[in-house]
């Protein structure tokens, strides 16, 4: 079961690259004004996770913010896609095509791909509607597909949960079920918010505290298999 060392390895790596880059670029652009060319670009002190002061693009698509956000974007999707796959083999050393399978592995490569398409498109400036509209739902479908994921994951390991008893920690197998659980009803409570005008702030504080508890599944993986056993 080597797979489980590399699940183990990866998932670590895909919860501390993204919030590592999104908060560098936060710390960059409220701190290190100089930096930035343009000075429209600068944001003054905020702790966005509570009072919503920027949204993560924002932070994020200025130069040289975009350098630290892009590379480590791509290194996520990356990661993801390593993550998904050696996931489904460890599955299929106890069956061959469970139903949930195919559907997480579908799912999360999906949500690599949308994360990869929104960090190429991240910063690149058209005045068209359409173009917005664009972006919106490429960053809507990574959210969805990353979701959905995670809840098909979470299934399968209650499918095989005395299987692998000897492997993984139930207590934060329970975890990562509420975590889901708790995404998945925030995701749909928020809709009316994130559709309606106005509530900028909220949003933007929404955004990042979900950013937070899309990743935080990665860290609770890394904890939830347990050590080598001979």
């Amino acid at each position: 079961m080597n797979k489980i060392q590399n699940v183990k390895s990866i998932s670590i790596w895909i919860f501390i690259v993204p919030f590592v880059a999104v908060n560098a670029c936060l710390i960059l652009i409220t701190q290190f004004h100089g930096l930035f060319p343009d000075q429209e670009d600068i944001i003054w002190n905020t702790l966005p996770y509570i009072d919503g002061g920027a949204s993560i693009s924002r932070t994020a698509r200025p130069y040289p913010s975009w350098l630290i956000f892009k590379p480590s974007m791509f290194l996520t999707a990356f990661l993801l896609i390593k993550y998904w796959l050696y996931n489904k083999e460890i599955f299929e050393n106890f069956e061959k095509n469970h139903k949930y399978v195919k559907k997480f592995v579908f799912f999360g490569i999906c949500s690599a791909i949308s994360l990869i398409i929104h960090s190429i498109f991240l910063g690149i400036k058209f005045d068209y509607d359409l173009y917005k509209l664009f972006r919106r739902v490429i960053m809507l479908s990574f959210i969805i597909f990353e979701i959905t994921a995670q809840a098909y994951l979470v299934a399968t390991f209650y499918s095989f949960k005395n299987q692998l008893s000897e492997y993984i920690n139930p207590k934060i197998l329970k975890m990562k079920l509420i975590l889901v659980s708790v995404l998945i009803i925030v995701a749909v409570i928020s809709i009316p918010i994130i559709t309606l005008p106005g509530n900028k702030f909220l949003k933007h504080a929404l955004e990042w505290d979900y950013f937070l508890g899309v990743i935080t599944f990665y860290l609770l993986t890394f904890f939830m298999w347990k050590k080598k056993n001979n």
